[in-house]
């Protein structure tokens, strides 16, 4: 099991979360970034999402563009992996979840 995974992320404008989360000034939600962690998690490890332990979201992702999502294993804890998103290196959210089987 590879301890670090890395993929792109990136919303469309016409996500059907976007019209409500803020009409006229789209931002991303975070349970749909949340979303896109439990889809790498299954491809990092096979696992499904369990437990979100934390998460902070300091600066929004905007429909479009693209971020990095990099889960890394907690090495106390194998079945829990940080998180963090990242655009042109500005940090955008991190936590840490838990997966499992």
């Amino acid at each position: 099991m590879s301890e670090r995974f890395e993929q792109p992320v990136r919303i469309d404008a016409i996500h059907p979360a976007l019209p409500g989360h803020f009409p006229g000034h789209p931002l991303v939600p975070g349970v749909v970034l949340l979303e896109q962690i439990a889809l790498a998690l299954g491809r990092w490890r096979g696992q499904r999402l369990a437990r979100v332990l934390e998460a902070k979201f300091v600066a929004p992702l905007l429909p479009d563009e693209t971020a990095t999502l990099c889960l890394t294993g907690v090495a106390t804890e194998g079945s829990r992996a940080r998180f963090e998103i990242r655009r042109d290196g500005c940090l955008l959210a991190r936590g840490v979840v838990e997966g499992s089987a």
